[in-house]
């Protein structure tokens, strides 16, 4: 579908205003793609740091085939842009009494890593995998659910597949080992859900990176992100950095002009949202009815929790450990009852280790090596405290934990550090209660249940991210700019 002569404004660049702005502007519709900070990315965002380069996320890039997509749409490929590199093992995850699972899609490896586990699983994992690939081919995820029919035509699968039941109960059903347990539940946490509250559909998640291997973007996510732009302004859009949105105005239900702090402000066809939901709604359409009425209500839903990440840069190349570890603590389900429910701060960690510059070296300058460490935390609703009193302290946990597990001399070969805390989401992204993946992804806050891909008050206003149908993580908001774009055409071209 073509839309020539149609005009309309994308606000944020993040994966999913990035990727909702190409398919516009290769359909014909002269696209300007709006973000507030100083350069594109959103959750993205990098920082260069004593010649080191440090993403703030995401780390793994699972569906290479749905971003080539952006460039095949015009005839271009991806690889003129942007080169992506293989990473293998997927993951190491790592246990307090010593034990490891090197997680990939060797088949053969596989199977000797899970029977290192426990062999008595093997039979139950090639059964959890054939049910992933099950739920994977539904192929719902890129269609958007905007009225209760769409849901009830989907009801029939989410029914076969058992969708009310939580992922890691459903994971338990298959295979005994409490660690393998862990280590294909994992995954929920890094789109922000619990792996036992989330749903069961979160399965296709591991059938995904079984089929289409993870993967890493030379130079840093932030290159994938260059490349987005790149590929966006070849095709004639608009891009304007630091210069935030401060009202989408209206007229009835219709949106009609948006407006920038610096006092820019033009008129739109149609206008798309990849900001925070809670944001777009209370402050961009603070003006119209519909924008607070929706507001309160988004309000009373389940945030996903926080993060906090340390940035490091050290002395040495360490070959022997992984592009992804997660160093399990002590506990599983109760340290993210804590986190998810009872809002406190832990005494014990979950770690997830990001060691780019074992992949990329171009990350750290010779002779040194790039790490970030995340820590899950409840958001700022459920854990009210002062992160910069806080941060330095739980900074100082995190790399003693890295030392203790990993690297027994860090102090002495440390170069720099710092740390992004739930505050830094809630002030630099707008992200509500410092929420790092927006709306957490329950069965009852999926597909109809979430935010719409289109606003049903305001008939040219759409949304789309981590807030929105099917949710985070870049496979997530790349689906959802499919799906917002395919309405946004289909509203254009009458």
């Amino acid at each position: 579908m073509t839309a020539e002569g149609k005009r309309a404004c994308v606000i944020g660049a993040g994966f999913g205003g990035l990727a909702l702005a190409i398919r516009l502007q290769s359909a014909g519709v002269a696209t300007t793609l709006i973000e507030a900070r100083d350069q594109p990315g959103g959750c993205a965002y990098h920082w260069r740091r004593d010649d080191f380069t440090f993403d703030a996320g995401p780390t793994m890039i699972t569906d290479p085939a749905s971003l080539r997509e952006l460039w095949e749409l015009t005839a271009h490929d991806i690889a003129d842009d942007v080169e992506l590199m293989p990473v293998s093992p997927f993951c190491r995850f790592s246990w307090p009494d010593g034990a490891v699972f090197d997680y990939s899609n060797d088949p053969r490896a596989l199977r000797a890593e899970v029977a290192r586990l426990d062999p008595a699983d093997l039979a139950g994992y090639e059964e959890f995998m054939a049910y992933a690939a099950e739920v994977g081919r539904e192929g719902y995820t890129a269609k958007p659910f905007l009225d209760l029919r769409s849901m009830i035509e989907a009801a029939p699968a989410l029914i076969k597949h058992q969708a009310w039941r939580a992922l890691y109960a459903t994971i338990a059903r298959f295979v005994g080992n409490e660690k393998l347990r862990e280590a294909l539940s994992f995954h929920a946490l890094l789109i922000g859900g619990n792996p036992f509250t989330t749903s069961a559909i979160q399965a296709q998640a591991g059938k995904l990176e079984q089929d289409a291997g993870v993967w890493w973007a030379r130079g840093g996510t932030n290159r994938l992100v260059a490349g987005m732009v790149r590929q966006f302004e070849r095709l004639g859009g608009t891009l304007r950095l630091g210069d935030p949105v401060v009202q989408v105005h209206t007229l009835g239900t219709r949106a009609t002009e948006v407006e920038t702090q610096s006092g820019w402000r033009e008129r739109f066809n149609a206008v798309a949202s990849n900001a925070d939901v809670i944001h777009t709604y209370r402050d961009l359409l603070r003006a119209s009815s519909r924008g607070p009425q929706m507001a309160r209500k988004l309000a009373k839903k389940r945030f996903s929790p926080s993060a906090f990440v340390v940035h490091f840069g050290i002395e040495g190349s360490w070959p022997g450990i992984p592009h992804h570890t997660v160093l399990f603590g002590p506990r599983y389900e109760g340290l993210l009852t804590d986190i998810y429910d009872h809002g406190v701060l832990p005494r014990d960690l979950m770690i997830y280790l990001h060691h780019p510059s074992v992949t990329d070296p171009s990350m750290a300058p010779e002779g040194k090596s790039a790490f970030s460490a995340m820590v899950p935390v409840a958001h700022l609703g459920k854990l009210a405290i002062d992160w910069e009193q806080v941060g330095p302290m739980l900074e100082r946990r995190v790399l003693d934990e890295v030392a203790r597990r990993l690297i027994p001399d860090l102090d002495d070969r440390l170069v720099t550090s710092f740390h992004y805390t739930p505050r830094d989401f809630a002030l630099d992204l707008n992200a509500h209660l410092g929420s790092a993946f927006s709306l957490e992804p329950t069965l009852s806050q999926s597909a109809w249940f979430r935010v719409h891909n289109r606003d049903t008050v305001i008939a040219n206003f759409y949304l789309v991210g981590a807030g929105t149908h099917p949710g985070a993580g870049i496979p997530g908001v790349v689906a959802s700019a499919m799906a917002t774009a395919g309405l946004m055409l289909e509203d254009l071209c009458r």
